[in-house]
């Protein structure tokens, strides 16, 4: 039996890929922002959030499928968008996507993809969203916009916390910069795919700061929803009055999320903002959630409070850095079985049977 088929959690997972990755990858995956402290926050605020599962229900079928974005899942759990995976294992993206694609769920891309989204999108069938970084030059965007359409991605998730980049102390020590053979791939045929290296800082920092434009507002949002018609979703909200402006906007859902703790380290937990959100939007819009997802439990959690699914982003590096495709799909496998048996324990054999009612209080 292989390490990757004895792990049994995204913990020890995580173990594995620690002692896979150089300290280089892992700090740029693993790391938070400063202190760290929203990083654990996220994580803390899932363990402490209990249910109190419903009895003599019959849970001698479940069905964890839902609809998300308009596509029929097969669960709740997409794959989120992260960054540079061939950090990980020398296939990244393609490998992440087949995976995805073998769970039956969505992918979001990131821009800062190794690998172009025309290739990503022709590796494997099924959902495949696209998370846009918006460049000080517009026409670049417009570009790429242009481009995730023709590949068929069908939703855009625009990020809009990450302004600069939060001081990631590890990335600094490390004088993070991406290895000579890696590029951001996406951005080649417009001259930026290079990350810079300095001599004190991270090099992503660095690119953030002559590149992505720190001016987006509201503004741009109605720029973008005039030069395309793919459903656009807000990433990076924590405030109920954000979130209110993006439906009236006219976006079709936003994420709840600090970056995977790696911006504002006085964050709250995306957990617990997600219930004022939900308050305020639920039932307009659609939710989703990142941040601290390390069991099929927690999904159930996070819909319980509103979400309509979950975006899981260190788990699945985790699984590439381990095993590749296989430990994506391994990860996966992991969250799908705990989601399974936590739907039995907690009397609700579908998604649409979990209800707040479960929150423990």
């Amino acid at each position: 039996m292989t390490d990757l088929e004895r792990a049994v959690s995204i913990f020890d997972l995580e173990k594995l890929a620690a002692a896979a990755l150089d300290p280089v990858s892992l700090g740029y995956y693993a790391s938070g922002a400063e202190d760290e402290l929203a990083l654990a926050r996220n994580r803390e605020a899932f363990a402490q959030l209990r249910l109190a599962g419903k009895v003599l229900v019959d849970v001698s079928e479940r069905d964890p499928s839902t609809k998300v974005l308009g596509h029929d899942l097969a669960l709740p759990i997409v794959v989120g968008p992260t960054a540079f995976h061939r950090l990980a294992n020398e296939r990244g993206e393609l490998a992440t996507r087949e995976a995805a694609a073998t769970a039956g769920t969505a992918m979001v891309l990131s821009t800062l993809s190794n690998t172009p989204v025309e290739e990503v999108a022709a590796a494997a069938s099924g959902p495949l969203w696209f998370q846009l970084y918006v460049y000080r030059d517009r026409d670049i965007s417009r570009r790429l916009i242009e481009r995730v359409e023709a590949a068929g991605c069908t939703a855009l998730f625009l990020t809009v916390d990450a302004p600069v980049i939060g001081k990631r102390e590890r990335d600094v020590v490390h004088r993070f910069a991406l290895p000579d053979h890696l590029t951001i791939a996406n951005m080649l045929p417009e001259g930026h795919g290079e990350l810079p290296s300095g001599p004190r800082d991270s090099g992503l920092s660095t690119y953030f700061a002559s590149l992505i434009d720190p001016a987006l507002s509201w503004a741009d949002v109605d720029w973008l929803m005039s030069i395309t018609e793919l459903p656009i979703v807000i990433k990076g909200i924590t405030r109920a009055d954000d979130a209110a402006r993006a439906r009236d906007a006219g976006c079709a859902g936003i994420v709840v999320s600090n970056h995977g703790g790696r911006q504002l380290d006085a964050a709250p937990a995306t957990l617990d903002a997600l219930g004022p959100i939900a308050d305020e939007v639920g039932g307009d819009i659609e939710l989703f959630i990142d941040g601290g997802i390390r069991r099929g439990s927690d999904a159930i959690k996070a819909i319980a409070l509103g979400a309509t699914a979950v975006l899981v982003g260190r788990p699945v590096l985790w699984g590439l850095a381990v095993g590749g495709s296989a430990g994506v799909s391994r990860a996966l496998e992991i969250l799908a079985s705990e989601l399974d048996t936590a739907m039995a324990l907690c009397g609700t054999p579908t998604i649409a049977s979990i209800d707040s009612d479960l929150l423990f209080t």
